[in-house]
């Protein structure tokens, strides 16, 4: 049975079936429904509001407006869809004012699909005058709201301006409206409601889950080598993100992998804005290349064969992980996400939470996100169990501890195959008596010297090092000098990483970072808290190679789509140098013109006419009109 949506993304976009829940979705939405949509990234959230907007505009409801805050996903969205043979356009700073004229005369008329905006320009006066000039005439088709998880203070990326987005309800209240985004646990996802005033919308939330990405979290030491190592090994000439937390670490960074003949640019806010755009195109249209950025990069970037996302300071708390490592492997095809922590990472969380303006609520929620994560980098057990069990799914594939039958009634442990822990499991230790031995030279030393010490000097009365501040303040008197000599540096500051975690120490930042015991010392001191660590474990984990199957008997990631034998392969690589060409023409990344699976799917059926292009995945009727000679004569000549 065929209906409008699927008859769209048949026509216009060229795939045959849709993806998960997007049929539900889009129905609910070209019916007039309210919808809220988590959906991860790469899952084809675009489609969930282009399709209803053209299927809309089709039945006379006329124009759809989606509002994003990235200028970069506007124009690439928007000439996607030009490609396609949708009627779309952008308001933005990008635009002359003649050219801004043109786009709103065109909007009053109704002309447009689908608008893109920012939502400052959103409710300014002006542009809800011409809303409401629609409204009065009809035209005013749906709202979809991209990146919903801004307008709530408890996301990883608040913006204010969305706030001002409950206006779409309060003034448009026959209008339907998508609320759409990839990451939100449910305080987020409560807030979202509550701000855009989404109580009788339906909520579809997808599966959060990303089998192709493989998760791996290592200690970090000399943090640079340890990501030019796993570039080196696992990612040579593949692009990727590399986040770091400040801008100059980022110029640092880039320069150091630049220097290993790593073709890597940065990104920051505080690099001109040409310079900005000049690099994120680069990014976006060649291949090979690696970003490395702070978090200002990254939000809508469609890139589909970003084929990892290595992560070299802590993010504040999961939603951001997330999110950001949702970035690698769109395409469905093998990815990575690399982390690299310490002790300093932790530090410098707590130090930002705790100098924040914010009210304490919010204070104590933060500490909670950060713990959530430093939880998931200390997990010996399987990450994408943990970070499936955050966001309140079960992950599917599990073992039972224990005995088969699981009639020990042991604690059900998951096992993804895909993740460093699955791959190699850690070794764990009890740390609590190293912990109770810090925690005991922290008080001593501040009863004896009447001030608080960093963690570095803590550590070294507990391994019994002279050194010469030891010696400066006498500690090396201090009866607990040398009790834990048997610990690594390592191990030390793993322990004091989970008691920061679990505020049985406080770092006081207006104090040079140095370390105070908590009300949460206490129960720790009387063993009442166990504190169990992983082994330290410098290096990445041993990995099974791509593809290979783990005790699940199920594949750790998605066959490659470039099986082809040596004729489609030559085909494969005639059909990238010309959309290359065709996308230098128009501006726009390779993947807008085809994705590499079109590609492949073509390389592989070796067409000698249009109508064997008909079907190819990606390949939608406007595009078979404009490309379709070409396709056939650049594949029949390879």
């Amino acid at each position: 049975m065929t209906t409008p949506g699927r008859d769209i993304l048949r026509e216009i976009f060229g795939y045959a079936q849709f993806r998960g829940p997007q049929q539900a979705i889009i129905e609910h939405a070209v019916a007039g429904g309210d919808a809220l949509v988590l959906m991860p990234t790469g899952g084809g959230k675009s489609l969930c509001y282009q399709i209803p907007a053209i299927a809309r505009q089709r039945a006379g409801h006329g124009v759809s407006i989606v509002i994003s805050p990235l200028i970069a996903l506007m124009h690439d969205q928007v000439g996607a869809l030009h490609e396609a043979g949708v009627d779309a356009a952008f308001l933005n700073s990008t635009l002359s004012f003649d050219e801004a004229s043109s786009v709103e005369k065109r909007l009053l008329r109704g002309d447009i699909t689908l608008l893109y905006a920012a939502p400052e320009r959103v409710t300014t006066p002006r542009f809800l005058a011409q809303l409401d000039s629609l409204q009065e005439r009809g035209l005013l088709s749906l709202f979809a709201i991209d990146e919903a998880h801004c307008v709530s203070q408890w996301g990883h990326d608040f913006r204010p301006e969305y706030r001002a987005l409950s206006v779409l309800h309060e003034r448009y209240a026959g209008v339907p409206r998508l609320a759409l985004t990839a990451t939100a646990d449910a305080l987020t996802r409560a807030d979202i409601v509550e701000r855009l005033q989404l109580q009788e919308a339906r909520q579809f939330v997808s599966s959060f889950d990303r089998p192709n990405i493989r998760y791996t979290i290592v200690e970090k030491k000399e943090a640079t080598q340890q990501l030019l190592r796993f570039i080196q090994r696992e990612h040579e000439g593949d692009a990727g993100i590399v986040y770091c937390q400040s801008r100059k670490k980022v110029e640092d960074i880039a320069q150091t992998l630049c220097t290993a003949g790593v073709n890597a640019l940065p990104y920051h806010a505080g690099l001109d804005a040409k310079v900005r755009q000049d690099h994120q195109d680069r990014f976006l249209r060649s291949e090979g290349i690696v970003m490395v950025a702070t978090i200002a990069f990254g939000m809508g970037i469609d890139k589909p064969d970003v084929r990892f996302v290595a992560h070299l300071d802590m993010p504040k708390n999961i939603e951001g992980y997330y999110q950001e490592t949702g970035r690698a492997g769109r395409d469905g095809q093998a990815a990575d996400a690399w982390m690299t922590y310490g002790l300093q990472d932790v530090v410098n969380q707590r130090r930002m939470i705790d100098e924040s303006p914010a009210g304490e609520e919010f204070k104590r929620l933060m500490v909670a996100k950060l713990d959530a994560l430093l939880g998931l980098a200390e997990a010996t057990d399987c990450r994408r169990g943990r970070l499936l069990a955050y966001f309140g799914e079960q992950l599917e594939n599990v073992d039972a501890a224990g005995d088969e039958d699981g009639a020990n009634n042991a604690p059900v442990r998951y096992f993804c195959g895909n993740c460093d822990n699955c791959l190699a499991p850690p070794t764990v230790w009890d740390g609590t008596d190293a912990a109770r031995k810090l925690l005991s030279t922290i008080y001593r030393v501040q009863q004896v010297s009447g001030i608080s010490f960093g963690a570095g000097h803590i550590m070294d009365i507990v391994r019994g090092k002279a050194t010469d501040k030891v010696a400066q303040f006498g500690h090396e008197t201090l009866s607990t000098f040398g009790l834990g000599s048997a610990y690594s540096e390592q191990q030390l500051r793993g322990v004091l990483r989970q008691l920061i975690a679990i505020s049985a120490v406080a770092v006081d930042a207006q104090a040079f970072n140095t370390l105070q015991l908590t009300e949460g010392s206490r129960a720790v001191l009387k063993g009442e808290v166990a504190v169990r660590l992983r082994e330290s474990i410098l290096a990445s984990a041993t990995r099974a190679p791509r593809g290979s199957k783990g005790a699940s008997g199920r594949g750790s990631a998605k066959p490659a789509p470039l099986d082809l034998d040596h004729e489609a392969q030559e085909r494969y690589s005639a059909l990238k140098a010309w959309r290359a060409e065709v996308a230098r023409e128009h501006n726009l990344p390779a993947y807008v013109i085809f994705h590499d699976a079109t590609l492949a799917a073509i390389a592989q059926r070796n067409p000698l006419s249009l109508d064997d292009l008909q079907g190819i995945s990606g390949m939608g009727e406007k595009k078979l009109q404009a490309y379709g000679d070409e396709v056939l004569r650049v594949s029949n000549c390879a």
